[in-house]
């Protein structure tokens, strides 16, 4: 008689008690483990917002102290319209007026009429010289040349120097128009034909204005441009200036008179350091809601008891209190610490910068910084010592690098400890099935031959009553 589920036959060694007893050896030696997996998951997960927030902190600083932050310029004008400013990094920070009299013009020269484009601009073959400025092209021609003919080959030839254009004024008016590319007083334009040449009167300089044949002649002559620069008179051959002040270019727009300051790009610093602020003090405030001990456990941080983390929050707060050596702290500089949070304080800040520009850059950056006695020293630069700190935490093979591969090593040691555990109980509590289907085999058996000899006895008793 075979058994169909275990404890069948006992009613004892059931599948329950099997199960009780392993769910107690899962509490013993299976749940220690998945708790301290459990924490080291936390753990893991913690290290990935905060070290998002240290590589943030680290990022900002770096574009601190990278050249431009404090180099960089801006500049103002009384009024846009009448010239365009641009300062390079480092260009010198100046205040000057400018006073544009005059702007630079190209020069144009214009051809007498022809009724189309295809009229033919010679009745014979020659060479065609054409000056612009200094430069001389020759231009071969033909009885078949035609006007259109004529510009393309004025543009192929010298189109650098100057660009051929056809115009219709009116009905059966055409013109040929030459326009210098560059501006000044030394760009005229001059045709002049080959001895045997045979050009029509239109390309032929016009000698008579007075008469009834138009030839060539000037549209618009080319001249320099003149302004003065705080008084003095200058004199360019374009009205694009890079020339007069180093770094600086001026664009010319119109005649007349604008105030221009060239200074710091103040808002670019600001934005940089406020950028800064904020990064830091996030980043701190997430230090610290992980690293926060509590008697509740949904309050204790994912590194309340964490001798790294906590040496990290103390080494980042403390740099604070330490940069700026004999040149200062960072509170003179307009950087608020309030239990080490930060703060931008504009006002201070833009106040050092009108004093002396170039000691807030060696302050925050590194250089020579003078001292209010007029001596001067060699300093690191609060912001490239910050950033030294940081460095030990968020680059390469940093601290931090070293702190997440330890929490990996330690989730793969333990569920590597998990499954051997589990493994273990599988294998025992197997064994301990097999072992209690053969009790209860056996209990049955004994079961059914005391049923067999009850009924026996029975049946004797039975009959002789």
């Amino acid at each position: 008689m075979g058994i169909s589920s275990l404890g069948a036959g006992s009613s004892i060694l059931t599948q329950d008690v099997i199960d009780q007893l392993k769910a107690a050896d899962n509490a013993k030696f299976v749940a220690p483990v998945d708790a301290k997996i459990k924490n080291e998951n936390a753990k893991s997960a913690a290290f990935e917002t905060l070290n998002a927030h240290i590589e943030s902190v680290y990022e900002s600083l770096k574009s601190l102290t990278e050249y431009g932050v404090f180099e960089g310029r801006a500049t103002s004008l009384s009024s846009e319209d009448f010239v365009d400013i641009k300062a390079e990094d480092s260009s010198d920070i100046q205040d000057f007026t400018l006073n544009v009299t005059q702007l630079a013009t190209k020069e144009i020269e214009q051809s007498g009429k022809f009724t189309t484009k295809t009229d033919s601009i010679s009745s014979g073959s020659g060479t065609m010289e054409l000056n612009i400025g200094d430069e001389k092209f020759s231009i071969d021609y033909t009885a078949d040349t035609t006007l259109e003919d004529l510009k393309e080959l004025i543009n192929k030839k010298a189109g650098d120097s100057v660009t051929a254009t056809i115009v219709q004024i009116a009905d059966g008016d055409f013109r040929l128009l030459l326009s210098s590319d560059n501006t000044g007083t030394n760009q005229a334009i001059s045709i002049s034909d080959s001895d045997d040449g045979s050009l029509v009167d239109a390309l032929k300089p016009d000698a008579d204005p007075d008469d009834d044949i138009d030839g060539m002649t000037n549209v618009q002559s080319g001249v320099d441009a003149e302004f003065t620069f705080n008084g003095l008179a200058i004199t360019r051959s374009n009205n694009s200036i890079d020339d007069l002040l180093s770094g600086v270019t001026i664009k010319l727009k119109k005649v007349g008179s604008t105030e221009v300051s060239v200074k710091q790009d103040r808002e670019k610093i600001e934005e940089k350091i406020t950028n800064f602020v904020d990064k830091y003090n996030s980043a701190m405030y997430q230090l610290g809601e992980d690293t926060k001990s509590s008697k509740d456990e949904d309050e204790r941080g994912a590194f309340s008891s964490d001798s790294t983390m906590k040496g990290m929050k103390n080494a980042l707060k403390n740099i604070l209190s330490v940069v700026g050596g004999d040149a200062g702290r960072l509170q003179s500089f307009g950087i608020e610490i309030d239990d080490g949070r930060l703060s931008l304080d504009s006002e201070m800040l833009n106040k050092k910068l009108d004093e002396d520009p170039d000691s807030v850059h060696a302050y925050f950056i590194g250089g020579t910084f003078t001292k209010d006695d007029g001596s001067t020293i060699e300093v690191e630069g609060a912001f490239t010592e910050i950033e030294s700190e940081f460095a030990k935490y968020a680059k390469g093979g940093s601290i931090l690098d070293k702190y997440n591969t330890s929490i990996s090593d330690r989730i793969d040691s333990l569920t590597k400890q998990r499954e051997k555990a589990v493994e273990r109980l599988d294998n025992s509590y197997a064994i301990m099935t097999k072992r209690f289907a053969a009790y209860d085999l056996i209990i049955n058996q004994f079961n059914q031959a005391s049923d067999m000899f009850t009924q026996m006895i029975n049946a004797e008793i039975a009959s002789k009553s």
